[in-house]
């Protein structure tokens, strides 16, 4: 459509585009690992770059050609999706049927999601329903675990959280330990665990449904360095940020006021690791999770896990000291040499210092190197209601070899070890 719309102009378009997003990209390294004047100008360039671009198609009359080729390509791949969806169907994870437990206890943090227990009725609705209801005391801290294995002591048949995700690791290994069902109740802040279960994130009240109309999955939990984890482990800059204790009350202003010293070259606390045979030197930053995030291209933005049982962790490493490097991530990606994307069985992260800042599914701590992190596969039942509205279908990532295949009317090959559902 380029060519045959505008000819020569068409390259013009493509080439405009790459260099606005790579000004903005260098841009934004500039406005992270810098301050003062060269934060200004990396803020100009973040914005002005793709101003630059919009008045440059507007004043060449490009604007309705750029638009409609973006329309096509977003048509191309929506099309490219549905083919490879037919050929390569992958379903969600599928649930097993579950009785309804005869002694449930559930702890419940009313601090946790801005008050989420006390809005929604969680402690009422689940003792209508037959749970034992621990309310924790907000202005004493409690240990979980503890109140989790009294309960298990006392009879216990399922075990249930309300907040927030480092919570629901503490309680998930208890239940896991005993083999217990583990409820998972969305109370929490961004509860990230709940969105990859497909439970409803806006109305907690929902998950209680579990109770009396359930069904059981069977996840994977993560353990670092002897302590569970559901969701991820961060290593290196995000760790930092958050073992600051203004990040709570500014977490903007404490991020942009570290970073700099973070990204430098002269930065203490580059992090090595090894993920299975493969070696990572050097790296600013590392994102350990409970089974793989899925890439961008495969739920229309990522963030979330399409399964939770595949038993490999996933594992994200991020090194980019230059503009240079920001542009090169920008344009490529995970194909790019400043990140790595990988899945292992087993990572040990290690370190110049005795001891390292860790943020365990959000939790700021301090653990001493080697870290290790590796993955008990199908440790934790799962009991989560029938009625689940984010459960997604997930689209196969754009193969293109095998699009061309199938439009050749050929039959392509299925990559070995592919999940068929």
């Amino acid at each position: 459509m380029l060519l045959v719309t505008v000819g020569g102009r068409g390259l013009l378009i493509v080439v405009a585009g790459l260099a606005g997003l790579v000004v903005c990209a260098a841009g934004l390294w500039w406005f992270l690992a810098h301050r003062g004047a060269v934060r200004l100008l990396g803020a100009l360039f973040v914005v002005g770059a793709p101003v630059g671009v919009l008045v440059l198609f507007a004043q060449g009359d490009l604007w309705q050609t750029a638009l409609a080729s973006s329309l096509c390509w977003a048509a191309t791949l929506a099309c490219g999706r549905a083919a490879l969806r037919r050929a390569r169907p992958e379903l969600p994870q599928q649930a097993t049927p579950a009785r309804p437990p005869a002694r449930p206890v559930l702890i419940m943090n009313p601090k946790s999601g801005g008050g989420k227990v006390g809005r929604f009725g969680l402690a009422e609705r689940a003792r209508e329903l037959g749970a034992r209801v621990i309310l924790l005391d907000p202005s004493a801290p409690a240990d979980v675990a503890a109140l989790a294995r009294e309960a298990v002591a006392g009879g216990a048949d399922l075990l249930g959280v309300a907040g927030g995700d480092g919570t629901q690791a503490l309680v998930a290994a208890v239940a896991a330990e005993h083999d217990l069902p583990f409820l998972v109740i969305s109370a929490g802040t961004r509860n990230h665990f709940a969105l990859d279960l497909g439970l409803d994130r806006d109305d907690p009240s929902r998950c209680l449904d579990a109770l009396t109309d359930g069904e059981e999955l069977r996840v994977d939990l993560g353990d670092v360095a002897g302590r569970p984890f559901v969701n991820t482990v961060s290593f290196g800059v995000y760790a930092d940020v958050v073992q600051r204790p203004e990040y709570r009350d500014d977490k903007a202003g404490t991020a942009l006021s570290l970073m700099p010293d973070l990204l430098a070259d002269k930065a203490t606390g580059r992090l090595d690791a090894r993920a299975d045979d493969t070696a990572l030197s050097s790296q600013q930053a590392l994102l350990i999770s409970n089974n793989p995030y899925a890439p961008s291209d495969e739920l229309g933005g990522g963030g979330r896990r399409i399964r939770l049982d595949r038993g490999v962790l996933g594992v994200l490493a991020f090194r980019v000291e230059g503009p240079a490097q920001a542009a090169d991530l920008a344009l490529w990606g995970s194909r790019s040499k400043g990140l790595t994307v990988l899945t292992a069985h087993r990572v040990e992260v290690t370190s110049a210092a005795d001891e390292i800042a860790v943020a365990v599914d959000g939790e700021a701590l301090r653990m001493r190197t080697p870290v290790v992190c590796t993955l008990r596969p199908g440790a934790l039942r799962v009991r989560v209601p029938r009625d689940r509205p984010g459960v997604v279908v997930p689209a196969p990532p754009v193969d293109w070899r095998m699009l061309i295949a199938l439009a050749l009317g050929r039959t392509p090959r299925t990559p070995e070890g592919a999940d068929h559902g």
